[in-house]
């Protein structure tokens, strides 16, 4: 048992297990302190593109904590195990200027994915359009972007190519709606409707723009209805949810004020 006691502790007084273990336990603590660090430099309240963008910076400075880390892991346990770093260090330096020849395209993607972060041209949770490719920005790195559309499928783009891709989410988008109402129905009335009720409830609804909502006219007189025109504006991604929940308050909103709603009719003469 005496032997055995002896083995293991003459293997653990070894500079290079007891080495590795130390640095291995350094890197662990120093990447673990600097992202929790990180989550609560950004953990406090802000508004949703805030939040994004928050977010967005959070996975770069955790992944390139994670990359400083480890480089300085290596270079400690080769000099643990007495590699040469200077000289291999100086040997990698005529190696870079190789590599840095081949891997152009590498270093485009780096510079482009801090021009992304600085540029602000996109965070994650945006809507993006890439070619004929349109959707979410679920993760993002200093090498590639990845974008997941509304049918799941995902793509990874190169951040060397952030001016071929086009973002949506920071812009506005304009929602125009046909209010249709039947003809006996007096304009007057209508209009103290959608202005009195209908526009004041839709600036209401989540991510519609404050005070957006505005009564445009009569924008139609149709077979079988009046069209009354309104707008309002909201985030790209948000567009089509707000447009339901606005169709909802109108139809709410008419019937309570019993103003009909026309559907299609066949009037039939009965010739003699």
């Amino acid at each position: 048992m005496n032997e055995v006691l002896e083995v293991i502790r003459d293997v653990i007084s070894l500079k290079e297990v007891y080495g590795t273990l130390i640095t291995f336990a350094v890197c662990y603590v120093v990447y673990n302190t600097i992202a929790h660090i990180v989550d609560k430099m950004f953990s406090k309240g802000a508004k949703q593109f805030e939040i994004k963008k928050r977010n967005t910076i959070m996975k770069i400075m955790k992944n390139t904590t994670k990359y400083t880390v480890t480089i300085f892991g290596i270079v400690a346990l080769l000099g643990i195990y007495g590699v040469n770093v200077k000289a291999m260090l100086a040997g990698l330096g005529i190696a870079g200027t190789i590599l840095g020849l081949a891997l152009q395209d590498t270093f485009k993607d780096f510079i482009g994915g801090i021009n992304i972060i600085s540029e602000n041209y996109f965070i994650v949770g945006d809507i993006v359009k890439y070619n004929d490719f349109t959707g979410e920005v679920i993760e993002f790195g200093l090498k590639s972007t990845k974008i997941r559309n509304a049918q799941g499928e995902t793509m990874t783009v190169a951040n060397r190519n952030i001016n071929q891709i086009i973002n949506l989410s920071q812009s506005t988008q304009k929602v125009m709606i046909n209010i249709s109402v039947a003809y006996e129905e007096k304009i007057e009335k209508v209009e103290k409707v959608i202005k009195d009720k209908i526009l004041p409830e839709i600036n209401k609804i989540e991510n519609v723009i404050a005070d957006s909502a505005q009564y445009l006219g009569v924008n139609d007189l149709a077979d079988s209805c009046v069209k009354y025109l309104i707008l309002f504006r909201c985030g790209q991604e948000t567009q089509w949810q707000a447009k339901r929940d606005a169709l909802k308050q109108i139809k709410l909103i008419l019937d309570e004020a019993h103003i009909k709603i026309p559907y299609p009719q066949v009037e039939v003469h009965n010739a003699k």
